[in-house]
């Protein structure tokens, strides 16, 4: 296990984007399509996404106008895991991001913080 990324809600995408651009000298890159619509960007440290950021209105519906949204953190063994969640009877959402080769898993911890946990898997074909 290892971590994967952060991702940090914020009311000011580019000034935080500017932010990380300059003190962690990172790169920003494209993110998958299946996150576009969701205002934000993907900071790469060698050549890995490790800062996501994502914007936030700053209204009670997003929890906090600045914050860690989620941490993620690089796991092996989807379907087991998912069984597992199961088992603990632990809700989940599921994402898939087939041009990263990834499968994602997300939950909450018991007083809300969200994980998602990553996967890299090729993604089956749909039939």
């Amino acid at each position: 296990m290892k971590l994967d990324h952060v991702t940090i809600r914020t009311t000011d995408l580019k000034e935080t984007k500017d932010f990380f651009l300059k003190v962690f000298d990172l790169v920003e890159k494209p993110r998958p399509k299946a996150i576009e619509r969701i205002p934000g960007h993907w900071l790469y440290h060698n050549n890995e996404p490790l800062v996501h950021l994502i914007g936030s209105r700053g209204t009670s519906q997003d929890f906090a106008t600045e914050a860690i949204d989620h941490v993620g953190i690089k796991l092996e063994g989807y379907t087991d895991f998912k069984k597992k969640l199961e088992g603990l009877q632990i809700p989940y959402s599921l994402m898939d991001l087939p041009e990263l080769d990834e499968r994602r898993i997300f939950f909450r911890t018991p007083k809300g913080p969200i994980l998602e946990a990553v996967f890299n898997e090729k993604i089956p074909e749909k039939v």
